[in-house]
């Protein structure tokens, strides 16, 4: 389902004076802010860089409606599942997803109508820019990983409202780390040459999260405690949106704080990948970028509607930050896992800036670890741009990934484990 006019078709009009307040309009969840929110310093940055500007009354009002739109084919497909029966059910997706749904003999409609429409590939998918933007991302290494965890994902949670879902699906109890890592496998599976085909890793990790998006959606709306007139939808377009360029899309931008920099036509290619892996994760068509640029704007506008920081951000911030201290060093632990706390707090502080970090309730650190990459970073740029060196570099940012993967895991990542209680598998 697509909405029309689209975001970015919207007529791009002046934003209004900080002191004009936009009222909630009537079906718009409370968490809903009255006007645009604070945004950190360097998205800010960003922003007057590019020349974009803060949403205007139209598009504000737009996301505020969005928090209440869910994924209609994969919550038609969810509610279908739990009717059948989970045990007859999930095995059925399961080929589907594997094989394809021509391998499904007699597929029941709700399940043959889902993969007709993700296996109908969209005429605008260009593979080769995919693949393009695939080494592009693997080669931003350990450090693109980074950027995702301690800026993405933890400046993530100055979204209260975004907070509440996750607090109802036991983030607390099974920790940041556990999360994280979920999401990293989902990404570097995204990445992975080859990952967006048919049947790919990369395709069937999107899809497995598409499908534990629905259930967690219909899980945590009928909780008892939860209030739809405050919080709208769970794992809606709008959060869904910000979550899809935040994971995919930041992590390019933000190692260009340490040094690591790739032609224009690279970032393009990022922002395909991005938007054909938000098309198979059920994102509107409005969310889905164009262009590297058009992925920020997408991210600029979402934050300036979603950074609403309410005591749910401290909450899951500050555990997050001393996930370092548990990490799986082989040698020196103790005093790696003291250097790499810092060092990831270094990383939040110099993107975030220091007010984010007093609203996360963690301590600004001096930005010693992105000085320390600049120069390295910066001869690698370099090097990936001589022949085969795109290539070189792909192959030892993946590696640099799964290390990184290890010493966060000690093992493997499954991608659902988290919401295990949900999702039944």
């Amino acid at each position: 389902m697509t909405i029309s006019p689209t975001a970015s078709a919207m007529p791009q009009t002046a934003p209004p004076s900080p002191s004009a307040q936009i009222p909630v309009a009537p079906g718009i969840p409370s968490r809903h802010p009255s006007g645009p929110c604070k945004i950190p310093a360097g998205l800010r940055a960003v922003g007057l860089l590019l020349g974009l500007r803060k949403p205007d009354r139209e598009l504000f009002r737009r996301l505020g409606e969005l928090l209440t739109v869910g994924d209609e084919p994969a919550d038609r497909l969810v509610e279908w599942m739990h009717t059948a029966g989970m045990a007859q059910a999930r095995p059925l997706f399961e080929r589907a997803l594997v094989d394809g749904i021509a391998s499904v003999d007699d597929a029941p409609a709700p399940l043959r109508e889902f993969f007709t429409e993700v296996e109908t590939v969209p005429e605008w998918v260009d593979r080769d820019l995919i693949e393009q933007g695939a080494r592009v991302m693997r080669s931003g290494g350990a450090d693109g990983l980074y950027i995702a965890r301690d800026v993405a994902l933890l400046g993530g949670y100055q979204f209260a409202g975004f907070n509440q879902t996750l607090l109802r699906t036991g983030a607390l109890e099974k920790g940041s780390n556990a999360r994280f890592a979920e999401t990293t496998r989902w990404a570097t599976d995204v990445i992975t040459e080859n990952g967006l085909l048919p049947q790919g890793v990369g395709y069937q990790s999107t899809l497995r999260v598409r499908l534990i998006h629905a259930m967690v959606r219909r899980h945590v709306a009928a909780l008892p405690d939860w209030d739809s007139d405050a919080w709208g939808l769970p794992i809606n377009q709008t959060d869904m949106a910000a979550t899809l360029v935040g994971a995919l899309v930041s992590p390019s931008l933000g190692v260009v704080t340490m040094g690591l920099v790739n032609r224009p036509g690279e970032y393009d290619a990022v922002a395909h990948l991005t938007r054909y892996t938000g098309w198979l994760l059920g994102v509107q068509e409005d969310f889905l970028p164009n262009s590297f640029r058009d992925a920020l704007r997408v991210l600029y506008h979402t934050s300036y509607a979603l950074s609403t920081p309410d005591e749910t951000t401290r909450q899951l911030s500050v555990p997050m930050a001393d996930d370092p201290l548990q990490w799986n060093y082989s040698r020196f632990p103790g005093l790696r896992r003291k250097i790499a706390r810092a060092q990831h707090l270094s990383i939040t502080s110099a993107l975030l800036g220091p007010a984010a970090m007093r609203t996360l309730g963690l301590p600004f650190v001096p930005p010693w670890y992105p000085a320390i990459r600049f120069p390295v970073n910066v001869v690698r740029s370099i090097a990936a741009q001589r022949p085969g060196g795109r290539e070189r570099a792909a192959v030892r940012g993946m590696a640099e990934q799964l290390e990184f993967m290890r010493i966060m895991t000690g093992g493997e990542a499954t991608i659902g484990h988290s919401a295990k209680g949900i999702t039944g598998h």
